[in-house]
């Protein structure tokens, strides 16, 4: 079998993305701007709008390993491909991680299951 860190790490930039989608989008009067459009007026330029920045931050996925650079930006600054970025950075988390131990009480439980598990399997 085998098994690899920046895949998982994929798949979690993917199962992000899903999530974000499968939350619907909110339709009312604030999120479909209708007090900006009436002070700007249709057909005008709302991207500099406080408010289209706000809901652009919010509403949209915020992925780590895809690059939505042009091009010639994302090539400048390496062109590296999802794959690479992701074993980059999986590469980081093995090296820099420090995971948080868990409470006594727990580690005592799963202690007691495991060895509960081993004597009634013969291991």
């Amino acid at each position: 079998m085998t098994f690899s860190f920046a895949q998982l790490l994929i798949d979690d930039e993917i199962a992000s993305m899903v999530k974000r989608v499968v939350q619907g989008i909110t339709v009312n009067d604030e999120t479909l701007a209708v007090d900006i459009i009436k002070n700007v007026g249709a057909g005008k330029d709302f991207l500099g709008q406080r408010h289209t920045r706000d809901f652009m931050a919010r509403e949209q996925s915020k992925p780590k390993l895809i690059d939505r650079r042009m091009r010639g930006a994302w090539s400048s600054r390496g062109g590296k491909s999802m794959a690479e970025r992701a074993n980059d950075k999986a590469i980081e988390i093995l090296e820099n991680h420090k995971p948080v131990p868990l409470p006594e009480d727990v580690q005592k439980r799963f202690r007691e299951i495991i060895e509960r598990a081993e004597s009634e399997h013969g291991v």
